[in-house]
Formats: C-alpha cells, sequence, structure tokens
C-alpha cells in the first residue's frame, strides 16, 4: 500500500494523531528508520491518545464558560492574604473532586477569590473533569425561568450531572423562597455525589442570614459545608495594588 493510501485510510478512520505521527515519520527517515515496527507503532499510538486528551480538555474548558483563564503557574503566593500554598497545592491534585468535596472561597473583594476558583476549574478540566461555571445570580435567574419554560427539571439534571459546579460571589443577597427550594434541590443532588465550588465575599458564619429561611439555611449548609475544604483570604485588594503599581508617575 502506498504511503498516499495508507495516510488517506489512517483519515478516514479518524485517528488525526496517527496521521501527524505517521507524516512525521516520512519525512524524518534517519531518525526513525532503525526503531522496530511496534516502537515505530507505538509512537503513532502515542501521538493519537494525546492528541485525544487534548481535544477533550479544550472540550471541557469550552463547556465550562470560565470566566477568566487561570493557571496554577500564574498564582502569586507572596502577597499577603493567608493563601497557603501547601494547602492549595493539595487541592490542584484534584482528590477532593474524586471525593466529592466542596472548596470554599471568602475573602474581601480584590484578594483574587474567583481567580484561584477558575485556576481549580481549569485543573480539573485538565484531569478529565466536568466543570461549569455561573454567577450565583445568574444561575438562580436561569432556575427562576427554566420553572416557567418547563426545562427545571432538564437544566437541574444537567447540574447534577457536572463533577464541578463553580458559584461566584455567593451571599450577595437574601435568597427569596423560590431561590432557596432551587438551591436546595440542587445542593441535594450533588451532595455526596459530585463536588460545588463556592466563592464569596461574605464570611461563611453570615451564609445562614443569607439565605434567609433558618430551617432551609440549616439544610442547605449542612451539605455544603460537611467535607468542605475552606479558603479564608485576606489582606488588601491586590487588583487596587496592582493598579497604584502601574499608574503613571
Amino acid at each position: 500500500m502506498q504511503h498516499s493510501q495508507l495516510i488517506q485510510q489512517l483519515r478516514t478512520l479518524r485517528v488525526p494523531g496517527m496521521v501527524e505521527a505517521l507524516e512525521q515519520q516520512l519525512e524524518q527517515p534517519s531518525t526513525h528508520n532503525s526503531l522496530s515496527f511496534e516502537e515505530r507503532l507505538g509512537l503513532m499510538v502515542d501521538r493519537e491518545a494525546t492528541y485525544r486528551s487534548n481535544n477533550k480538555v479544550d472540550r471541557l474548558l469550552k463547556s465550562a464558560k470560565l470566566k477568566i483563564q487561570a493557571y496554577p503557574e500564574d498564582i502569586d503566593y507572596t502577597h499577603p492574604r493567608g493563601l497557603d500554598k501547601s494547602k492549595f497545592a493539595s487541592l490542584l491534585s484534584g482528590q477532593w473532586i474524586e471525593h466529592h468535596q466542596n472548596v470554599l472561597i471568602t475573602g474581601a473583594t480584590g484578594c483574587g477569590k474567583t481567580y484561584l476558583g477558575c485556576v481549580l476549574a481549569t485543573q480539573a478540566c485538565k484531569q478529565g473533569y466536568s466543570v461549569r461555571y455561573f454567577r450565583s445570580s445568574r444561575l438562580l435567574e436561569q432556575l427562576s425561568i427554566a420553572h416557567g419554560d418547563g426545562r427545571f427539571s432538564k437544566l437541574l439534571n444537567q447540574l447534577a450531572k457536572t463533577d464541578v459546579l463553580v458559584l461566584d460571589d455567593w451571599g450577595l443577597e437574601t435568597l427569596t423562597l423560590g431561590q432557596r427550594n432551587d438551591v436546595l434541590e440542587l445542593m441535594e443532588d450533588r451532595h455526596g455525589n459530585r463536588s460545588t465550588l463556592i466563592t464569596s465575599q461574605v464570611p461563611i458564619q453570615k451564609w445562614h442570614a443569607a439565605i434567609g429561611d433558618p430551617t432551609l439555611a440549616d439544610a442547605i449548609l449542612d451539605r455544603l459545608l460537611h467535607n468542605a475544604h475552606r479558603l479564608g483570604l485576606k489582606g488588601e485588594s491586590m487588583r487596587r495594588l496592582l493598579a497604584e503599581q502601574t499608574k503613571p508617575m
């Protein structure tokens, strides 16, 4: 079989990584001719596996709809905000997702809560987990609209199957009765089955009041706080400090 026919058949079989590897081997015969058939085939299979893995991560990141692109290597551990490097490194391992635990990040405006949440969400995508990001108010709005057009159960099922649900800016407004019931249903589906990541400028001890109803607040927080990893950030706004540092003289 001619090389062109073989490449065309591989394309038909939809193995683009193997196509790239074969074309590279044909273009660099001096590098690959000394390898055995098994070794050359192994290189092609490895390339295909890497290609598929990268494509999966790209799909997961696109579906996550994160607010910002954030990566572990860009985290500033020097800023005095109380971020424990070893504790955060443990979260980056993804074991909290494997064990269906939650992460709660609290702190004042501008201390990097959303950024750190997006770092963990990005890392989760790279580890093969599905992620969805929402500003808390917008998710509550979507759930309310879904009640009206009959999509509530479908939306709730989609969220229940998401490995990591990110709720940004939690607790800024007291929940209505309908919102409390929606959040309880959401947390009931996820508790012990999936992981939820919450960022909030409201201290955890004030979440009970932000939910509103004592009975429903107890039920919601019991599911959220159980086995949750807590990151309490402090210090001045990083955005304000950065703006001062870059201000023209």
